[in-house]
C-alpha cells in the first residue's frame, strides 16, 4: 500500500475506532480503553515517518480529487506545523483514551464516551492537515459538532446542556465566518489549497479585500480559540467529564484558531492590521483570563481560565511581529499542550478519588496520593515556567522576544509578566494546596489512583522534563521545522534549558517572585477580583443569554407575522413577489418584447378552440357560485389540452387533462365535505386587489412568453436528445428518453409530488364530514380562506 493510501488510513482510523467502541465496551468494559488507545498510536507511528523530510522543512502533499470541476480535493499538508499538531493530538489522545477507561469506569454510557472522543480526535486531526480550504472548513465545523455531544455529554443536567449549546453556537457560528473568509481568499489568489496559498501572499496583502478577508478569519479563529470578548464559552464547557477538559479545552480544540492563525500567518500576517489587532485581543485575553483564574475555587475552572489566558499568549505571540516571538509561540504551545494536560488529568484524578475538586475543600493529600502529588508538581513547574522542565525555556524565548526597549515591546513586556505571574500563582494553587497543609476530610476517603488515571498526567510531566533536557533534538525535529513552517522562511531554534544571565533571565525571576506573592495573597486576589465581578456586573455569558433569548423571541414574533395560518395570505404574498418579478424586471433592465405579429390564416377550428378557452374563462370570472367556476375552469383547461393535442404534443396533452380533471375532483370534493357558502359574498373592495393581482401576472407571463418566444430559436439540446436518446439510452420515442432517462432525477421528484397529492386527496375522501364542519365552526375564516 503506498504512502497516499496509508495516510488516508491513518486519518479514518479514530472514525473507525468510533465505530467499534460500544461493540468492544460491552465485550472488554473498561479495559476496552487498551484496544481503542491502539488506533491513536498507529496515527503516531504513520505520522512519525514523515519526520526525516520534515525534519530538512520539506513539505508533504499528497490526496485525491473530490470535485475536480471547481478543483475541490480532498487533500493533506504535513510540514513541520502540521506534524506538530498530529503528534499532539494523536498521542495525547491516546493518553485520554485510557484516562477515559478509567475516570468511566462503570458508567452505562462509556462506550458512546469513547466514540464521541474518538470522533473528535479523527475531526481534529482533518483540521490540522488539510491541505484544501473546503476540507479544512468541513472538518472545522466537525470539530463543533462532536465538541457539543462530548460538553453535553452529561445531558441530564441543565448546565451541561446550555454550555454544549453555547459552545455549539459560538464556535459554529465563528466557522461561518471563517467560511467566509477562505472565499475571499479564493477569489483574491484563484487557489483552493493551503499548499498554493503561501506564493499568493503580496497579492493578498495588497488586495482591497484583505481586511474583509482578515476580519473573517479572525473571527472563525477567536471564536475557536476563546479570545476575549467570546472567552465565556470554554470556562463553562467545564461541565463535560474531566477527559474531555483534559483533550479538547486543553491540547487539541481550543489551539485550531491558534493553528489557523499561525497556518494563514505567510499570507496574511506583517501588516499593520495584523500586528495591531492579534496582539490587542491577545494581551487583553492573557490578563482577563488570568485574573479570571485567580477568582475560582474549581480546580477544573482555574485551569479553564489560564488556558484561556495562555491562548491569548499564544494570539498576541503569534501577530506581535518581533523577532523570535513565532519561535515563542511554538515552544509555549507544545508546552502548555503538555503541562495543561497533565494537570487537567490530576483535577479529574483528585475528584475522583475525593469526591470534590473545590480547591477549599482540600488539604493534605500529600501521603494518601504521592505520585498524584509528584506529577502534579512537576506540571506546575512547567507551567510557572521553572527551571528544568520546557516551560522554563519557552518563557525564557517569550521574554528574549518581549526584550526590546521601544514603547511596544515594554507594554506588551509587562502584560505578559502580569499574566504569567498570575498563571504561575495558580499553577502552584492546583498542585500544592490539595496536598500540603493539614489534612481536611472530603467526601470520600482519598487513595492513589488507578493506573489508567495516573499513567496519562505522569507521561506528559515526564515529556516536559525530557523535552527540556534534550532540547537539542527538541528543536531539530519540532521547534525549528514548525516554526519555519509559521514564519514561511527558515527559522532556527537554539535556546537550550541551560540559564543564559540576561534581561530574559531577570524577567522570568521577576515574574516568579511576582507569582509567589500572588499565591500567598489567593485569597484577597480571589476576594478583590470578586469585588470587581459584583461592580461590574454584566459580562459576555450574560449577554449570550440575552442574545439568544432576544432571537428566539425575535423568530417567534417574525413567524407569527410571517405565518398567519392562512392560506389566502400565503397565496396573495406568492402571487404578488411573481407579479414583482416579471414586470419589475423587464422595466428596469428594458427588455419588453416587440408587438406580436398574428398570422392571418389561422384554421377555423384552432379559432374556435381558442374562443371556448377565452369564453372558460369569462364564465371562471363572472360565476355566480363556486360551483360553476369550477365546472368553468375545467372547460377553460380542456380547451388549452385540445391546442396542445393539435399542436402534436399528445403526452403534454394527456397530463393536461389529468390535471384538470382532478382539479374538478379536488374541488368538488372540498365543496361537498366543508360548509362553504354557494357564492363569494366578499365585498368590491376586497375583491379589486386580487383581480389586479390577477392581472398583473398574466401581463407579466403574457410579456415573458412573447419575449421568450421572439428569441432565435437556439437547436443545440433538440439536437443533441436527437442525436443521443437512440444511441445512449435505446429509446425511440424522444420525449419518453427525456423524462425518464435525461431527467429521471426530476421525473422522480414530480412522481413523489403526485403521490402526496394523491394521499391528501385519499384523507379528503375519507374524512368525514362532521369533522370537517367542526373545523370550519373553529375558524370563522375557514370558509373565507377557502
Amino acid at each position: 500500500m503506498d504512502v497516499a493510501a496509508l495516510t488516508f488510513l491513518a486519518l479514518a482510523l479514530p472514525f473507525v475506532a468510533a465505530l467499534l467502541a460500544p461493540l468492544l465496551t460491552r465485550l472488554l468494559g473498561h479495559n476496552a480503553a487498551w484496544v481503542l488507545a491502539l488506533f491513536p498510536l498507529a496515527i503516531v507511528l504513520h505520522f512519525i515517518r514523515f519526520w526525516p523530510e520534515v525534519a530538512k522543512g520539506e513539505v508533504v502533499t499528497g490526496g485525491y480529487a473530490w470535485i475536480p470541476s471547481f478543483n475541490v480535493s480532498f487533500s493533506w499538508l504535513i510540514d513541520g506545523l502540521s506534524l506538530t499538531f498530529v503528534l499532539l493530538i494523536a498521542g495525547i489522545g491516546a493518553l485520554i483514551v485510557l484516562y477515559s477507561g478509567g475516570y468511566l469506569k462503570g458508567h452505562p454510557q462509556q462506550g458512546r464516551f469513547f466514540s464521541f472522543i474518538l470522533m473528535f480526535m479523527g475531526s481534529m486531526l482533518g483540521v490540522v492537515v488539510s491541505d484544501s480550504f473546503l476540507m479544512l472548513f468541513v472538518f472545522w465545523e466537525l470539530t463543533s459538532i462532536t465538541s457539543f455531544l462530548l460538553i453535553g455529554f452529561d445531558h441530564s443536567r441543565e448546565a451541561a446542556r446550555r454550555a454544549a449549546l453555547q459552545a455549539l453556537v459560538v464556535t459554529g457560528g465563528g466557522g461561518l465566518f471563517l467560511l467566509a473568509g477562505l472565499l475571499i481568499i479564493w477569489n483574491v489568489s484563484g487557489v483552493t489549497q493551503l499548499s498554493l496559498l503561501s506564493a499568493f501572499g503580496p497579492e493578498m496583502r495588497e488586495s482591497p479585500f484583505y481586511l474583509a478577508a482578515l476580519l473573517l478569519v479572525l473571527g472563525g479563529a477567536f471564536t475557536k480559540s476563546a479570545q476575549f470578548p467570546f472567552h465565556f464559552w470554554l470556562p463553562n464547557a467545564m461541565e463535560a467529564p474531566t477527559p474531555v477538559s483534559a483533550y479538547l479545552h486543553s491540547a487539541t480544540m481550543v489551539k485550531a484558531g491558534v493553528y489557523l492563525l499561525m497556518r494563514l500567518n505567510p499570507v496574511l500576517g506583517g501588516t499593520p492590521e495584523w500586528q495591531i489587532l492579534l496582539p490587542l485581543f491577545g494581551g487583553a485575553t492573557l490578563v482577563i483570563g488570568a485574573a479570571l483564574a485567580c477568582r475560582q475555587t474549581d480546580l477544573k475552572l482555574m485551569l479553564a481560565y489560564t488556558t484561556m489566558a495562555s491562548l491569548g499568549l499564544l494570539v498576541m505571540l503569534t501577530g506581535l511581529g518581533a523577532p523570535h516571538a513565532i519561535e515563542a509561540a511554538v515552544l509555549y504551545l507544545v508546552a502548555h499542550s503538555l503541562f495543561k494536560g497533565a494537570l487537567f488529568m490530576v483535577a479529574g484524578i483528585i475528584d475522583h478519588e475525593t469526591g470534590t475538586r473545590d480547591a477549599t475543600r482540600l488539604g493534605g493529600l500529600r501521603s494518601a496520593m504521592p505520585l498524584t502529588f509528584v506529577i502534579a508538581l512537576a506540571a506546575a513547574f512547567s507551567m510557572g515556567g521553572l527551571f528544568p522542565f520546557f516551560g522554563f525555556i519557552a518563557k525564557e524565548e517569550i521574554y528574549y522576544a518581549l526584550s526590546g526597549f521601544d514603547r511596544r515591546s515594554l507594554v506588551f513586556a509587562a502584560i505578559a509578566i502580569l499574566g504569567n505571574a498570575l498563571m504561575f500563582a495558580v499553577a502552584f494553587a492546583v498542585a500544592l494546596k490539595p496536598f500540603v497543609g493539614a489534612k481536611i476530610e472530603t467526601p470520600k476517603a482519598a487513595h492513589e489512583a488507578p493506573i489508567l488515571l495516573w499513567l496519562g498526567p505522569a507521561l506528559l510531566a515526564a515529556k516536559g522534563l525530557s523535552a527540556a533536557l534534550l532540547s537539542g533534538l527538541t528543536h531539530e525535529l519540532v521547534s525549528t521545522p514548525m516554526a519555519s513552517a509559521i514564519a514561511g522562511e527558515p527559522r532556527a531554534v537554539t535556546i537550550s534549558v541551560v540559564p543564559h544571565v540576561g534581561l530574559p533571565l531577570i524577567m522570568s525571576i521577576v515574574t516568579a517572585v511576582i507569582g509567589i506573592g500572588f499565591y500567598l495573597k489567593l485569597d484577597r486576589v480571589r476576594a478583590f477580583m470578586a469585588t470587581i465581578l459584583a461592580d461590574i456586573g454584566w459580562g459576555p455569558d450574560r449577554g449570550f443569554d440575552q442574545f439568544i433569548r432576544g432571537l428566539v423571541r425575535f423568530s417567534v414574533a417574525l413567524t407569527r407575522r410571517l405565518q398567519s395560518g392562512r392560506l389566502e395570505v400565503y397565496m396573495t404574498a406568492t402571487f404578488i413577489l411573481i407579479a414583482f418579478v416579471l414586470l419589475v424586471v423587464p422595466i428596469a433592465y428594458g427588455e419588453f418584447p416587440r408587438p406580436p405579429l398574428f398570422a392571418a390564416d389561422v384554421p377555423l377550428h384552432e379559432l374556435a378552440i381558442m374562443a371556448i378557452a377565452v369564453i372558460g374563462l369569462i364564465a371562471v370570472v363572472l360565476a355566480a357560485d363556486r360551483l360553476t367556476a369550477i365546472v368553468s375552469l375545467g372547460i377553460q383547461g380542456f380547451a388549452v389540452a385540445v391546442i396542445f393535442l393539435l399542436y402534436g404534443a399528445p403526452d403534454l396533452a394527456f397530463t393536461q387533462f389529468m390535471i384538470e380533471t382532478l382539479s374538478v375532483v379536488v374541488l368538488a370534493l372540498v365543496m361537498t365535505r366543508l360548509r362553504l357558502s354557494p357564492s363569494d359574498h366578499r365585498p368590491l373592495a376586497q375583491k379589486i386587489p386580487d383581480v389586479a393581482i390577477a392581472l398583473a401576472c398574466g401581463l407579466g407571463f403574457g410579456l415573458m412568453l412573447l419575449k421568450v418566444t421572439g428569441v432565435p430559436f437556439d437547436a443545440t439540446l433538440t439536437d443533441f436528445f436527437n442525436l443521443y436518446s437512440k444511441s445512449i439510452a435505446h429509446g425511440a420515442n424522444v420525449v419518453n428518453v427525456i423524462i425518464v432517462d435525461f431527467r429521471g432525477t426530476d421525473t422522480l421528484g414530480e412522481i413523489a409530488v403526485v403521490m402526496v397529492t394523491g394521499l391528501a386527496i385519499l384523507s379528503l375522501v375519507r374524512l368525514r364530514a362532521g369533522s370537517l364542519r367542526r373545523v370550519a365552526d373553529n375558524d370563522p375564516d375557514a370558509e373565507e380562506g377557502a
